[in-house]
């Protein structure tokens, strides 16, 4: 298919002329909202989720769940405020098509799902997504008894052969490369026959955060679950068979989108308020409050949401992210335009992300006059004057938000496919013009 000329065109990254001083109302989480859609959709009765995130990823999950039977409105909530999608439970059904796009969370979650189909379900999407890894979830569902084609590649295209069940049982996953493969498992344990036991195996597990929000959100809908935190065996996780829960849940902000907004603040010296910041949470974005900070800026949690402030100054970085990979390339940004070097480790995974972010990131900001190096897990940086140029995105959301936080203090950045941030954050560009009082 031939790009959209509107996707490939440049968008001039807006400069800041000054501090940022803005209140940001950032969408809702996409790992929150799409972990919904499937728990809602496996649950003994109708659900209600409220302010979804509507971005490419959630549309496609929706689509993936109406397309095997679930009824998905969308409208206002029960109380006749704010948007909201009722979530009405049916017997999941083939032959069906599943488009994914690029979302891992799609390509991961729904195979155990349609395995428990009434027929066939085809699975594609687009061409980076026959690049990333999904061997992790075909092999434990194979295990599970599931029956799948896809012609030995471990990745896309291919089938799951639904039989209406699965038995489900004890299964060993290497989850290194992705924590999805855990999560995927364990969002539709309960409705196999016997639960699920997933063992991982590999060497490393990359993203804990988001299984903890996958275990939190199955307790919510009433599952049982035993993990390494609450006494279970290191490395194990448990579900119990059983019914879940219809729920009225309303999805906190996507704290990771938040991201570039609080770089702002750093970067111009600044200040950004994201109202409704949760006091507790599971997802891995809360961690650029400890972070942000240690790189100079300032944060108060208040009863209406966060607010952070730019000192002015921007410090290097010495950080392990292998719990919070996704932030690499906000902090990246960040860290090219510090006062000292950063090292960005423990994220050798975000090579297999929607492109490999590592070796991107390197060669973009290098090529704006930038000394970033690759290591075996990371990246190290060592600040310099950067100047104008291109910024590709390699059809990735988070190295566009990454260009755009740069543009604020290097003039003349222009970056390229803008609009591939509609697949988490839409209506980036205007919500960055916003910010910036334009």
């Amino acid at each position: 298919m031939a790009p959209n000329t509107a996707d490939t065109a440049l968008w001039p990254a807006p400069h800041a002329s000054g501090a940022v001083d803005a209140t940001v109302h950032v969408p809702g989480s996409k790992s929150v909202t799409n972990r919904a859609l499937v728990l809602a959709s496996l649950a003994s009765e109708p659900g209600w989720l409220r302010r979804p995130l509507r971005s490419r990823d959630t549309l496609l999950m929706a689509g993936a769940l109406r397309a095997m039977g679930i009824e998905i409105e969308e409208g206002v909530g029960p109380d006749g405020t704010g948007e909201a999608w009722r979530v009405i439970p049916s017997d999941l059904r083939g032959p069906a098509a599943v488009d994914v796009g690029n979302a891992g969370t799609v390509m991961r979650f729904l195979p155990p799902v349609s395995a428990l189909a009434d027929g066939p379900v085809r699975f594609d999407g687009d061409p980076r997504s026959y690049e990333r890894p999904l061997n992790g979830v075909i092999d434990a569902l194979r295990q599970l008894g599931a029956r799948i084609d896809d012609d030995g590649r471990g990745a896309l295209p291919m089938t799951v052969h639904g039989n209406g069940a699965l038995e489900g049982g004890t299964v060993a996953v290497d989850a290194s490369s992705s924590s999805q493969f855990v999560s995927a498992l364990l969002l539709s344990g309960p409705r196999f026959n016997q639960g699920v036991e997933v063992r991982h195996t590999g060497a490393t597990l990359p993203s804990m955060p988001h299984i903890r929000m996958t275990v939190d959100m199955l307790r919510a809908v009433g599952a049982q679950v035993d993990t390494p935190e609450s006494g279970g065996e290191p490395n194990v996780w448990r579900v119990s068979p059983g019914a879940l829960l219809g729920r009225d849940l309303v999805v906190e902000p996507d704290l990771s989108n938040a991201q570039p907004f609080l770089a702002a603040a750093l970067v111009t010296g600044g200040k950004v308020v994201v109202p409704d910041w949760p006091s507790r949470t599971t997802q891995p974005g809360d961690r650029l409050r400890e972070i942000f900070t240690e790189m100079g800026g300032s944060c108060e949690l208040t009863e209406y949401g966060l607010v952070f402030t730019g000192s002015g100054s921007i410090h290097g970085i010495d950080v392990d992210l292998g719990e919070v990979g996704e932030l690499t390339p906000g902090i990246a940004a960040v860290a090219a335009l510090a006062d000292s070097p950063s090292t960005l480790r423990g994220v050798a995974h975000l090579r297999l992300h929607e492109t490999d972010r590592l070796a991107a990131l390197t060669k973009e900001i290098n090529e704006l006059g930038g000394d970033v190096t690759e290591t075996a897990d990371g990246l190290h940086i060592r600040p310099r004057r950067l100047h104008g140029g291109i910024f590709h995105t390699y059809d990735d959301h988070r190295m566009a938000t990454a260009g755009a936080i740069i543009g604020l203090a290097v003039e003349g950045v222009q970056i390229e496919n803008v609009a591939t941030t509609a697949k988490t954050l839409p209506d980036f560009p205007d919500l960055w013009t916003g910010m910036l009082g334009a």
